[in-house]
């Protein structure tokens, strides 16, 4: 299974995940990226430097697979406000 790493890029400073996790395929590891910033937003807020952060996934070449922006998570958020009948 391969592995990706959930670096977390805010501003100009790079928080680096070193352990990583393996998973299944990249639309796992958008899944768990997204499931992350969701996390990270509901116990931090949407701090303005927040807003502007990404999650870099990596591979263990260090290449890039995917970029998954903090706004974009919050785009996909169901509206909890919303009646459900």
């Amino acid at each position: 299974m391969p592995k990706y790493f959930f670096n977390t890029r805010i501003g100009d400073e790079l928080i680096v995940d070193p352990e990583g996790e393996d998973l299944r395929n990249p639309d796992r590891a958008w899944e768990v990226a997204r499931q992350m910033i969701l996390e990270v937003l509901k116990s931090e807020g949407t701090q303005p430097a927040l807003l502007e952060a990404v999650i870099e996934v990596t591979d263990v070449a260090g290449e890039i697979v995917l970029e998954f922006p903090f706004t974009e998570a919050l785009l996909d958020m169901p509206d909890q406000s919303a009646t459900r009948h």
